[in-house]
């Protein structure tokens, strides 16, 4: 079992407090995020953020490692995940949506390229961590 840590300390009440991100490897150091960067688009961290990056991240390597089984060179696979959190869900704000979109480059059919795709947004550990609808879009080039 493969295990990574990060963690977060908050200060404060929920508008004027603030918070602090560490990671166990220390990519993540001190990083600040408050409730203007998660709900009003200051500039700065947010967890729906670096679930994106968490998402982008893990489903370019899960789409590489299904080309290599294939035998298919990934030249490059540029991925990008956008979280939707919905503000007003009854109850509390929930993510709602992670939408993928890629684009690959690889010596093999289109066809191919694309079922693959399908196939990493289904298998990601992250897209399978999630409890979102999932939606994929795939540019081939």
């Amino acid at each position: 079992m493969i295990e990574k840590h990060a963690s977060a300390t908050w200060t404060g009440s929920l508008k004027d407090g603030h918070g602090v991100i560490d990671s166990q490897s220390g990519a993540l150091s001190g990083i600040s995020y408050t409730f203007a960067t998660r709900f009003e688009d200051k500039k700065g961290a947010n967890p729906e953020e670096l679930i994106g990056a968490a998402h982008a991240a893990c489903y370019a390597m899960f789409l590489s490692a299904l080309m290599g089984g294939e035998k298919i060179a990934a030249e490059k696979i540029e991925a990008k995940s956008t979280i939707t959190l919905d503000p007003a869900t009854e109850g509390s704000p929930t993510v709602t949506k992670a939408h993928l979109t890629v684009w690959a480059r690889a010596d093999a059919p289109e066809a191919k390229i694309r079922e693959l795709a399908e196939k990493a947004k289904e298998g990601c550990p992250i897209s399978k961590l999630l409890k979102a609808e999932i939606t994929l879009e795939v540019t081939v080039g």
